[in-house]
């Protein structure tokens, strides 16, 4: 889990217990940043290691 993944998880939770939507939502656009520089990272960490193989 990335840290945007952990930052969302604690706005979204907190969102839920004071009922603050605004909130909540931010911390599902945290999560989805944070998953997508996660996939981001493993694609080009699998492409460094294609070219260095050739």
């Amino acid at each position: 889990m990335t840290g945007d993944e952990a930052k969302g998880r604690v706005k979204k939770a907190a969102g839920e217990l004071t009922d603050d939507k605004d909130l909540k939502r931010e911390g599902d656009i945290d999560k989805a940043s944070g998953k997508v520089k996660k996939a981001t990272d493993e694609v080009a960490d699998k492409a460094r290691e294609a070219v260095r193989k050739k």
